[in-house]
């Protein structure tokens, strides 16, 4: 908004010089920009050699399995019935009491099994369970 004053000795304008602001806002990014490669020093340093470590088991969750056929596997290992399911997720649960369980069930498979693998899971008292699907 522009104002104006009605005198005719002097015509004050009241707006802002934004051109010494873009001025000074354009000189501090090419600072920025000629500085910025400075900043990162890369030293050449022989690193040394150590023999491979597997991944801490603890943090990675437990992985139920069910087939379309209806067979239980935990972790790539079949189980006999939902019986043996729940002793072994209480096992799990007895190691670790924040272990979580992803579910990969078959597209084929009826739901009744996959809500009776879902009871096992609650009843071994696993809190923490997970559906693993594919992308269309």
């Amino acid at each position: 908004m522009a104002f104006k004053a009605q005198s005719d000795d002097q015509d004050a304008v009241s707006e802002i010089n934004v051109t010494p602001l873009v001025d000074v806002m354009l000189v501090l990014v090419i600072i920025l920009l000629v500085t910025a490669p400075l900043l990162t020093q890369s030293v050449k340093v022989n690193l040394p050699k150590t023999a491979q470590t597997t991944a801490d088991v603890k943090d990675q969750p437990l992985q139920l399995g069910i087939d379309a056929h209806g067979v239980l596997t935990l972790n790539k290992k079949p189980l006999a019935d939902m019986a043996a399911l729940e002793a072994a997720l209480k096992e799990e649960l007895a190691r670790d009491p924040e272990i979580a369980v992803h579910l990969y069930a078959d597209q084929a498979v009826n739901y009744g099994k996959v809500a009776e693998a879902m009871a096992a899971v609650q009843h071994a008292g696993i809190a923490k369970m997970g559906f693993v699907t594919v992308e269309q």
